[in-house]
């Protein structure tokens, strides 16, 4: 989807469809991260500290029982 920046007072907006806002989850009352890889620009939404501290969990179990199978599927 190629999207075109609309220019708000001395800034510029991006404009999101109500079809990704709904697939997201995101609303007017939704706070969001943005960030930037360099040339990119990233948006998400602003998840609980205790879903981010479950799912590195989960990773970090999965990176220790399956360390040996993910080194091989790499090689």
């Amino acid at each position: 989807m190629v999207k075109q920046l609309t220019k708000t007072g001395n800034s510029l907006a991006l404009v999101l469809d109500k079809k990704i806002l709904e697939a997201t989850q995101i609303d007017a009352d939704t706070k969001l991260e943005v960030s930037t890889s360099g040339d990119t620009i990233i948006i998400s939404p602003v998840r609980d500290k205790k879903r981010q501290a479950k799912i590195k969990k989960i990773m970090n179990d999965m990176n220790a029982k399956y360390a040996e199978a993910f080194r091989r599927l790499a090689d």
